[in-house]
């Protein structure tokens, strides 16, 4: 066989005749083969036997197109007719069937030799690769049905509660309060028509980004701590008054951040009421907020001093779905889950640190702002 090639040369501490091209050939884990114009292969090492689990008389006695899938003996014979044109052929990548029935993926990287009218090519096994892709495909599309059935859940249950809640809000409206003598009543009942009035303008807020056809578009700009903070305070004032929690505060070194309004009041609504409803045993939640600027990075730290965790044990569970580290019954292991989810979709960190008995550190890194 006449092959007219430019072979590099050798070392010159290696003599030619030492270096054993068979071996090499024969040896080689990936599939190295010598195809005819004719479409017949002419030389196949081991790894393509193996492979294919085909003699190699029959290898060598059937076109091969025989042993390429059925769905790729059409474009497989247009990279081909290339090659045959003085074209080399890069990362192609088709599927041949072995004996068995088998269906394996193939990369091939092929160079021809017009004057011979051959052509040398090399292919790995990217099945276990195709594989990992095909199931790939397959989990985002079950995700996208799920988050398709989630979206419908949340704005029919978003929909469904305002209707009753408006009754309630009637009712307050028709309520004589100049009857009401009992002071302490009459603030009760205007601490209830508030927060209905904000959770009203929270639903309201839900629905009509559900509604948005475009609801990945989340919507982001300049928005103050202090009013955010201020805003749950005045939704959950009973929760506050009752446990005796104290909310301190600092916002002077960094007083905003550019986020998402909605998903940073969901944030502090639910770090906050976490460290009240976890309070160590026997003391009153005490809840340290405070911002600032570390390397041209915004941060905001949240602190504690409830019940804690032990870290060695939820390590790599604190921001999962459904993940509980305490026995209160109206614990769902969801608030967590929302403000990891909340803060890594708009590009930013959260991490934690905690010491049973002792209290909880939360710090939110927001994306670098410019």
């Amino acid at each position: 066989m006449n092959i007219h090639m430019n072979l590099p040369p050798f070392s010159p501490e290696l003599k030619k005749s030492e270096y054993d091209y068979e071996l090499f050939f024969n040896l080689s884990p990936d599939l190295v083969c010598i195809a005819g114009f004719d479409g017949y292969f002419k030389r196949v090492n081991p790894a393509v036997q193996n492979l294919l689990e085909y003699s190699f008389d029959e290898l060598y006695s059937r076109p091969i197109n025989d042993f390429i899938h059925p769905d790729d003996r059409e474009r497989t014979s247009i990279a081909r007719e290339n090659i045959h044109r003085s074209d080399s052929l890069l990362n192609f990548e088709n599927r041949y069937v072995t004996k068995k029935g088998s269906v394996v993926w193939l990369e091939w990287t092929s160079e021809p030799v017009p004057d011979d009218r051959l052509v040398f090519a090399i292919a790995k096994n990217i099945t276990y690769k195709k594989q990992l892709e095909a199931e790939q495909i397959r989990l985002i599309d079950e995700l996208s049905t799920v988050n398709d059935e989630l979206k419908q859940f949340n704005l029919t249950a978003s929909h469904d509660l305002r209707s009753p809640l408006s009754s309630l809000m009637t009712i307050f409206d028709l309520l004589d309060v100049s009857k009401i003598s009992d002071r302490e009543t009459l603030e009760l009942i205007e601490i209830l028509k508030l927060s209905g009035i904000q959770l009203k303008d929270t639903l309201n807020r839900y629905v009509d980004r559900l509604s948005n056809k475009r609801v990945c578009e989340v919507n982001v700009e300049k928005v103050n701590l202090m009013q955010t903070l201020d805003s749950i305070i005045q939704a959950i004032p009973l929760l506050i008054r009752t446990s005796k929690t104290q909310i301190q505060s600092d916002f002077s070194e960094l007083p905003e951040v550019t986020f998402n309004p909605a998903y940073l009041e969901s944030i502090f609504m639910n770090l906050i009421t976490n460290s009240i409803k976890y309070a160590g045993n026997g003391r009153s939640p005490v809840i340290k907020i405070r911002s600032e600027i570390e390397n041209d990075t915004p941060k905001v730290f949240f602190e504690d001093n409830g019940r804690g965790f032990n870290m060695e044990s939820v390590r790599g569970k604190i921001f999962g779905i459904n993940q509980t580290f305490h026995k209160n019954f109206d614990s769902k292991g969801v608030g967590l889950y929302l403000v990891h989810k909340h803060i890594t979709d708009m590009g930013g960190e959260i991490s934690v640190e905690s010491t049973e008995n002792i209290g909880t550190r939360f710090v939110i890194t927001f994306k670098e702002q410019h």
